[in-house]
């Protein structure tokens, strides 16, 4: 699967991939205070594209509800940015 990497100017960048029903979804991350917004859509036209605004903290628990927890720990508690670990200790 490929991820299209789209640097946004004064913005920030865009990931976006294509699921195998013909679904484009992507995160964009804002330079400013690190945002994501989640970002759709199911048509041609790209300007029809739908977003949802995320802080980091929502972010990680959608993260988890899609299954990546399970492959790091992460510190939510703290101030500021969560620190992360691998979950399996070598």
């Amino acid at each position: 699967m490929d991820v299209e990497l789209t640097p946004l100017p004064g913005i920030g960048f865009r990931r976006m991939f294509t699921t195998d029903a013909g679904l484009r979804i992507g995160v964009v991350t804002h330079y400013a205070g690190g945002r994501r917004e989640l970002v759709y859509h199911d048509g041609d036209d790209p300007d029809a594209t739908r977003s949802i605004t995320l802080r980091r903290d929502e972010a990680v628990v959608l993260a988890g509800l899609l299954g990546l927890l399970d492959v790091f720990d992460v510190n939510i508690t703290g101030p500021g940015v969560p620190g992360r670990q691998p979950a399996v200790q070598r």
